[in-house]
């Protein structure tokens, strides 16, 4: 058994009367891939968020490899960590948008060390080295020194998930990674992800891509009005699904 590198428990978050996500918690081991699935609106972005403490949870916590992220417990108090040791925690999980969130100014070789320079510290020049293996990881080595505006919404993408790796996470967050492409771009996204998935990254995966969950998922799970109806690996998820509700949803999606 691979060691548990996330732990959620009783997630939960308000925002006034409304609850986004209601008590779900999710153990993931290293190397796991998790998907999860559901109708918009049911917070499914929300739950990503508030693993890396873009959002603060109403309750519940999150444990990343033993450490409590977003503050921990002394003297019998809570007591939530600075901005600056936010930061440094979320420097270990990657989170992948559905919008870019490049730098326009900058070429894609320079929107990917500008992490490991600025943020780690590295050298400039070890940092666009670093920059320069990932965006060959999501082969684009031959468009290092492209702006966004001269990049597909596909390469545009990858250039954000080479971002991310070059931060070397622990954990990577993929929320709907492809829902802002055009369809004939989706594809070369979604083949980077299978390449993380053959490495063996941990990833939680938030799509409506069922192909890439029946073919990539050790477990699909089901969201709906803030909670976890249904938890299953792929196989058993797609083809006798327990929950009339995950029967109902699947039934639209795949018809």
């Amino acid at each position: 058994m691979a060691p548990t590198l996330l732990k959620v428990e009783g997630l939960t978050k308000r925002f006034g009367d409304r609850v986004a996500v209601a008590g779900c918690s999710l153990t993931i081991a290293e190397g796991e891939i998790v998907v999860i699935i559901g109708p918009s609106g049911c917070g499914k972005t929300t739950f990503l968020r508030c693993i890396n403490r873009l959002e603060a949870p109403t309750a519940g916590s999150v444990v990343l490899r033993d450490e409590p992220i977003g503050g921990q417990m002394r003297d019998g108090r809570w007591r939530p960590f600075t901005e600056s040791e936010l930061a440094s925690q979320r420097r270990r999980i990657g989170f992948v948008f559905q919008r870019f969130n490049l730098f326009n100014h900058l070429s894609a070789l320079d929107n990917v060390a500008i992490g490991p320079h600025r943020v780690l510290g590295r050298p400039l020049a070890e940092a666009r080295r670093i920059a320069a293996g990932q965006l060959e990881r999501v082969f684009l080595a031959e468009h290092l020194q492209k702006r966004p505006a001269q990049l597909s919404g596909g390469q545009q993408q990858r250039v954000a998930i080479a971002r991310c790796l070059a931060m070397t996470p622990e954990l990577m967050l993929f929320d709907e990674p492809t829902s802002a492409l055009d369809p004939e771009l989706v594809g070369e996204v979604l083949d980077v992800m299978k390449g993380l998935a053959q490495e063996r990254m941990t990833m939680v995966v938030v799509t409506h891509e069922m192909g890439f969950a029946r073919q990539v998922a050790d477990r699909v799970i089901f969201m709906d009005a803030g909670a976890f109806i249904e938890e299953a690996p792929p196989e058993q998820f797609f083809s006798t699904p327990r929950e009339e509700r995950t029967r109902r949803f699947l039934s639209r999606l795949l018809r």
